[in-house]
């Protein structure tokens, strides 16, 4: 049966799924818990809160990625240097010993 016949021949409305969790009101609508109106008492403050928390360590992190990228950057660099300067190195002690 659909739903239409269900709630007509079985009387059976279900309506909006509802809990009460901790005494704040919650409802399930759009694929999410929201809280119902007037339930949270300073919600929408504690909401922004977190939100600018949320935002503040966002970008925190954003910024702690690009530092561990650079010193990436300034490591590689400095083992390609290195490398080179011992290859010189090398080179240098076979022409001093092609000279003896």
């Amino acid at each position: 049966l659909d739903r239409s016949t269900r709630e007509v021949e079985l009387g059976l409305e279900y309506g909006i799924p509802t809990m009460n969790l901790a005494g704040q009101s919650l409802k399930f609508e759009n694929g999410q818990w929201v809280a119902e109106s007037g339930s949270f008492p300073g919600d929408h403050r504690e909401m922004q809160r977190l939100r600018r928390r949320n935002q503040q360590l966002e970008e925190e992190n954003n910024l702690l990625r690009l530092k561990v990228d650079i010193l990436l950057d300034m490591l590689s660099e400095t083992t390609a240097e290195s490398h080179l300067m011992e290859k010189e190195l090398e080179e240098l002690k076979m022409r001093s010993r092609r000279r003896k």
